[in-house]
């Protein structure tokens, strides 16, 4: 077995990690335990690595969170795997390459899930969080972690439009239960970051 850790599951799915790279990026592989089939969140780095576990667990496309070189550096190898890449449109001109543009509001089939499109800008003008029906699953990328909000002081970022996304794509719209799944670090919920929004806003980052 490949180095990943199992770190949910379910009836519907199981979500794989690793941490690759100079920077430690999370990614995840989520896969549907019915099909079989699966999908990996960020191609951050280390290639073989990442391309040896999308064998192994099924994964035939990649969605980025957003498009930041950290989180980019496998998406070459990916694609010429035969791996499809999804990427924000505001966001697709940072990437090498990519095969398809994520909406925002859409429904992608993974196997029987159904993973939701929420678009999240202030991290990076086409930063984009991942949720999973029938599960609490949010993989918020690098727009959304323990303690606040993403990095904005990158071109591109904005710290007024990521507290706008984060309360009303994130905070208003999904359950306090909702487990986070971030770029960087450890998960976190909803409810345990809510509270700490104002907080946020007062201290400008």
């Amino acid at each position: 077995m490949l180095h990943s850790d199992l770190i949910y599951e379910d009836a519907l799915c199981e979500v794989h990690h690793t941490v690759v790279g100079p920077l430690a990026n999370n990614v995840y592989i989520l896969r549907c335990r019915q099909s079989g089939q699966a999908v990996l969140i960020d191609a951050a780095d280390e290639h073989e690595h990442l391309l040896a576990l999308s064998r192994e667990l099924g994964v035939a496309s990649v969605l980025e969170t957003h498009g930041h070189h950290d989180h980019i550096q496998a998406v070459p190898a990916m694609r010429e795997a035969g791996i499809e890449v999804y990427v924000a449109e505001a966001d697709a001109a940072m990437l090498p390459s990519y095969d398809l543009i994520l909406d925002d509001d859409s429904a992608l089939k993974v196997g029987k899930l159904e993973v939701h499109t929420l678009a999240t800008p202030g991290h990076t003008p086409g930063s984009m969080c991942f949720s999973v029906s029938g599960t609490p699953l949010l993989f918020s990328g690098d727009t959304l972690f323990p303690g606040g909000p993403g990095n904005t002081s990158f071109d591109g970022g904005d710290f007024a439009t990521i507290i706008k996304s984060i309360d009303t794509r994130l905070f208003q719209a999904l359950p306090s239960e909702t487990l986070v799944l971030p770029g960087h670090g450890d998960h976190t919920t909803l409810g345990q970051e809510r509270p700490s929004l104002e907080v946020w806003v007062n201290r400008g980052w």
